[in-house]
């Protein structure tokens, strides 16, 4: 049995995905990546085997809250433990609604992907951490879980009731050895899916939404991981007052 450490993504994109895979892999971590279709993961995984970093694919649609349990299951079959968990699924067809015009079905459809499956994949990736007393959970959401914008609602409740969830789960967990954060992000992500849906037209990005650099998210992921000081970062920072 191997000593080195793993990291399982769940939403393993070519965005903030590849930049995680790249910052853990380069401290020794092997790297499970779990993202709907298989062949955008067989590209990662060559990627990263020319880098040196073991990787492994798991094609699964997050959605899927019964196979959750399986799909985690299986990344501990393979590597022997998640040392790591990040959730970071990056949706290019979900929209915010104005909350005038929110009702229950509109939030329902997003649900899974925001609320439950987050909390089904920590659920599901605890009971081997706390075995060990150790091991971190990173929940990244968006800057409308944090602060709320009128005209975008709907994605923001439910990332702000997996932010609560986050928070007390960590309240719970660091006696026992295992860290969970949040980080919220209030800006578009280099290089990801998402920015490509919103150009995909030819447009350009509308200046008012802010670009970051997937690197950056996913060194704070690391710092957040190692140093377990704080249960949320926000980036950009938010101006002081």
């Amino acid at each position: 049995m191997t000593d080195k450490k793993t990291i399982a993504l769940f939403g393993a994109g070519t965005g903030l995905g590849a930049s995680l895979a790249y910052r853990f892999g380069r401290e020794g971590y092997r790297v499970a990546l779990v993202a709907r279709r298989a062949g955008p993961l067989k590209e990662r995984l060559a990627e990263l085997a020319q880098a040196g970093i073991e990787a492994a694919a798991f094609p699964a649609d997050l959605t899927d809250l019964a196979g959750i349990p399986v799909l985690v299951r299986s990344i501990e079959t393979r590597f022997g433990s998640i040392d790591a968990a990040v959730y970071a699924p990056v949706p290019s067809d979900v929209n915010f609604v104005p909350a005038l015009e929110l009702d229950a079905a509109r939030l329902r459809s997003m649900a899974d992907i925001f609320t439950f499956s987050p909390i089904e994949v920590s659920h599901a990736v605890l009971p081997g951490m706390l075995a060990r007393g150790d091991g971190a959970v990173v929940i990244v959401g968006g800057l409308t879980a944090v602060v709320t914008m009128p005209g975008m609602s709907g994605v923001g409740p439910l990332m702000a009731a997996t932010r609560n969830y986050v928070f007390t789960l960590n309240a719970e967990a660091m006696p026992k050895g295992v860290y969970a954060g949040t980080v919220n992000i209030g800006a578009v992500i280099d290089r990801s899916a998402g920015l490509r849906a919103m150009t995909s037209s030819g447009a350009a990005l509308d200046p008012k939404f802010p670009v970051i650099d997937p690197d950056e998210i996913a060194e704070e992921i690391w710092s957040l991981v190692t140093k377990r000081d704080r249960v949320e970062a926000i980036l950009p920072p938010l101006p002081q007052v």
